[in-house]
């Protein structure tokens, strides 16, 4: 009997640019100096970005805009979550177990573990001003660095499919 091997390709349509924000402020602070700074008006989803990972309920906060003249969304997303993790130890005895938590930190994108806050940016006009943008941004004061990242090189952009 014949064997039949399927190849299945991963296609990944880069169709959004992607921003990488390092900022120690809280989620809605950040969202609120872009909005004020660079002009955006973002306004937090009634869902965040969730999933479960190892029996972890992992939330991300998400900020979304959509300009509707310019045909382009703004999703602001947070790349760090952290939540507690309990686990019971059993030590052998009769009624000794040990409860214990843990701190656990999940990354959105785990290979870009400095960053803060991710700005995706997905438009269907072909020329976006990110040169500009990135400097807007930088030119926040709370913000330390900004930079554009190359999707194609992300093991985990998986992740920043979310619609």
């Amino acid at each position: 009997m014949a064997n039949y091997k399927l190849i299945i390709e991963e296609d990944f349509n880069t169709d959004f640019s992607l921003l990488a924000i390092h900022c120690s402020e809280d989620a809605y602070k950040m969202a609120y100096l872009l909005n004020r700074h660079v002009g955006l008006k973002l306004r937090r989803r009634r869902t965040d970005l969730d999933y479960s990972k190892q029996g972890l309920e992992i939330s991300f906060p998400w900020f979304e805009f959509e300009d509707e003249n310019e045909y382009t969304t703004y999703d602001l997303l947070a790349n760090k979550f952290r939540t507690k993790s309990a686990r019971t130890v059993a030590s052998g005895g009769l009624f000794a177990e040990e409860d214990s938590e843990e701190i656990v930190t999940v990354y959105l994108i785990p290979e870009l573990r400095n960053v803060d806050y991710f700005l995706k940016i997905s438009s269907d006009s072909m020329q976006l001003p990110l040169r500009k943008l990135v400097h807007e941004i930088n030119d926040i004061n709370e913000v330390i660095s900004v930079y554009t990242v190359e999707i194609d090189q992300l093991k985990s952009k998986h992740n920043l499919i979310f619609d």
